[in-house]
Formats: structure tokens, sequence, C-alpha cells
């Protein structure tokens, strides 16, 4: 039976979804719902996906361009600090929104040869472009995806006693073994190995005799507070767990773990957020290269009298006669909604404040003091003088959200 019949039907949605996604983030790809056969590789078709590709046009009144070669970098960067093994790239969530169809192949180019990701169906849609590579599923082997995972070479990550009973299964009827992370659970109490299954493991290890362990790996709870004890507590848990079971390789560190010092080395570090500019030391300062500009045009400049409201429910009122700028950007393209009264833009190096509602596709500034911007300028809303971190800081979140929340209606430029 091939991967095509074994899909099950609940599973075509979610690879029609993330094809569309991560196709939307350069060209779009036209996938038809009574046709799965276009999504899978075969001899005949081994990138199906590039082979479907039509031009994309929407609006080139917001513009990212994400940098590939700041990407790369960053990545050797953290090779360097992480001396006691290989690196590998978490390309999740369309690579944390920056275009997982895009920043893969470029690591893979560059010598990167480890990558995760969350879904299945994230890892269908790029296992064509990693000749080679090794390409993990973090989020497990749910019922029915294994004869999937084998015949698309995906290594599965297993955090329960039922998919190592799953992986083994297909490893048997096979007749060969498959490659698999195990993952124990030391503190994140979400996904992985709990203290019980991992005793019937060491108690009983034969269990994994038909399975390729690559990794044994486990997930940092805190590892950007570097004196957060649970760090310390993790490192000997995992330490244990390493040492109840059958001989492997380990996989410890993610972005910020790399920056914890050698008792959080391993054989393979995990980083995902650092590699696209996220700071992995808050409070110090960013040792990763910024990855991605935004910046979106004017599209109306209006006067308005003092005591007169901008945007909806009149949340915002001019101190004085004042210029508003409108520019398209809003929460249907990701930018947070609480950004309201407490964000800006850049123009020519100065900050131009955003006043009112950030609304579904709009959002205003008060340019009052820039008499200098007009219809068809530009402004800048990510880039060196405003980070995701930055933006992060006004929302009240963290940079992962601010990046994975960009959409698909940015015009978008690769730079090598």
């Amino acid at each position: 039976m091939t991967a095509l019949k074994c899909l099950p039907r609940k599973f075509v949605g979610s690879v029609r979804r993330c094809f569309s996604r991560l196709g939307a983030s350069e060209t779009r790809h036209d996938v038809p719902a009574s046709s799965l056969r276009s999504l899978l590789p075969s001899p005949e078709n081994p990138s199906p996906a590039l082979n479907r590709q039509t031009s994309w046009t929407d609006t080139e009144t917001s513009r990212l361009t994400v940098d590939l070669g700041a990407i790369v970098a960053n990545w050797q960067d953290l090779r360097r600090r992480h001396p006691s093994g290989d690196v590998a790239a978490v390309v999740k969530a369309d690579a944390y929104g920056l275009g997982a169809r895009s920043v893969a192949p470029a690591l893979h180019a560059a010598g990167c040869r480890h990558f995760f990701v969350a879904h299945l169906s994230e890892a269908l849609a790029i296992r064509p472009l990693l000749p080679g590579a090794m390409l993990g599923v973090l989020n497990g082997l749910a019922p029915g995806q294994a004869e999937i995972f084998a015949a698309q070479n995906l290594t599965a990550v297993l955090g329960s006693l039922p998919e190592i009973d799953r992986w083994t299964a297909e490893a048997r009827r096979l007749e060969r073994r498959l490659p698999a992370l195990l993952h124990v659970d030391t503190g994140m109490n979400r996904l992985g190995l709990d203290e019980n299954e991992l005793a019937k493991l060491a108690a009983d290890p034969g269990v994994l005799a038909e399975l390729k362990l690559l990794y044994l790996m486990t997930h940092l709870v805190s590892s950007e507070v570097p004196d957060d004890p649970i760090n310390q507590r993790q490192r000997t848990e995992f330490a244990a767990a390493c040492a109840a079971l059958p001989p492997m390789k380990r996989s410890l560190a993610n972005s910020s773990g790399i920056f914890l010092g050698g008792d959080f080395a391993s054989d393979l570090a995990r980083p995902g957020a650092a590699l696209y500019g996220i700071n992995p030391t808050p409070g110090q300062p960013n040792p990763m290269r910024q990855t991605v500009r935004l910046d979106i045009e004017v599209l109306q400049v209006r006067k308005i009298a003092a005591g007169d409201s901008v945007g909806y429910n009149a949340a915002w009122r001019a101190g004085r006669p004042s210029r508003i700028a409108t520019a398209p950007l809003g929460y249907a393209d990701g930018w947070p909604r609480s950004m309201a009264a407490c964000s800006h833009a850049i123009f020519d190096g100065q900050p131009v404040p955003l006043v009112g509602r950030v609304s579904m596709d709009l959002t205003t500034y008060d340019v009052t003091d820039f008499p200098a911007i007009m219809p068809g300028d530009w402004l800048n809303v990510i880039g060196p003088g405003r980070t995701p971190d930055d933006i992060a800081r006004d929302a009240g979140t963290n940079g992962y959200e601010v990046l994975t929340s960009l959409w698909s209606r940015y015009a978008r430029t690769y730079l090598a």
C-alpha cells in the first residue's frame, strides 16, 4: 500500500491548509480538493508543489523582506556556540512565519542536515526540498500516521508508549528499523514520556529494539532565564533518563539553552527563534542578526481639528490640529490589536506614533510633526530600529508570536 492510499481522509484538509499558507509566502499553489496525489512526492514527480506554481499577485502597499543570508548566518553562529554536536533548524509554523519553503532550502544548502516541524502536514510540505536530511515531527505520531511517516522518510518524535507501539508495528510490517527520537518529559508537562512510562522502558528496553533510536531529547522550560532553578533540575532529570535507557545520542538545548553553557551541551541542539533573530538572551544585547523587515505605504494623509477622534470607538482624540496617515496594516495581517496607542513606526529614523485602534486592515499614525510624509511614502514597522522583540514588548507578548502571526497579504521578497 502506498502512502497515498493510506492517507486518512481527515488529513487532506490539514495538508491543503498547510500548502495554502506556505505557498502564499512566495507563490500561491493550486491544491485541488479532489486530488491528494499532487501533494505527495513520487519518483516521477519528486517536488509536486514546486511544479504547480502560479503568479502571486497581491498588493504591494505592504512589503515583507526576509534576509535568508542572515538566517543562515545565525545558524552558523549557533553552530560555533555549540561545538559538542550538530545544530538543527526548527522550521515549524512556516519557519516562524517567514516561509519554510524558502528558509529550509537555504539552510540545507548551507549544510544543515537536521530539521524539525510540529505537524505532519508541515513535514510533507518541505520533505522534497531537503534531500538526505533528517526531518522530525515534534508533535509525535498520531494514530493512522505511521505508514505516511515511513513512506516519506520522516523521523518520528515519540513521546508516549502508544506512539512507540505504533512505530514499532510499522517497523515490523516493513521489516526494517525506523528512525526515531525519544522525547522524555523533564518538567514541561506537555508532551514526552512521563516518569511511569520511562520506568517501564527502563525495565524492558527490548521494547525499543526494532527502532533506530537517533536521539533522546527533552524540552527546556525556562532556558531564557539562566538563573531559574528549573534549568538545573531538568538537566539532572535528563541525565538520569539517559542513564536508565539504552545508549543513544542526546538532544537538549533549544535557542536559549545554547547560551546556558557547557552543562547544556549535547549531540544535537534544536534552535528555532534565534535563527530568525529573536533574542535568546532577554535583558542582554541580542547576539543574533535581524532577519526580517516590514514596510507599509501611506495610503492617505488627512488633516483633523483638535478634539477630532481617529478610528473605532473614538479611542484617540487629537489634542491639537493634526495630520493623520493611514496605512494598510491590521490584525488580519498579524499586527497585534493590543498595539493601539502604545507603539510607533519609523520614518527617516524617527518614531511616528500609532494613534487610534488597530483595525482589521488599517492602522493610523500621527504625522503632524512630519510634514514631509505624504501618500506614497513608506513607514517601517519592523526593521533594524524596531525589532520583533520591540513589537512584542509593546503588545504584551513575545517575539515568537509576532513573527508567526505574519500572514500572507504582504508582498514578500527573499534576500540571498
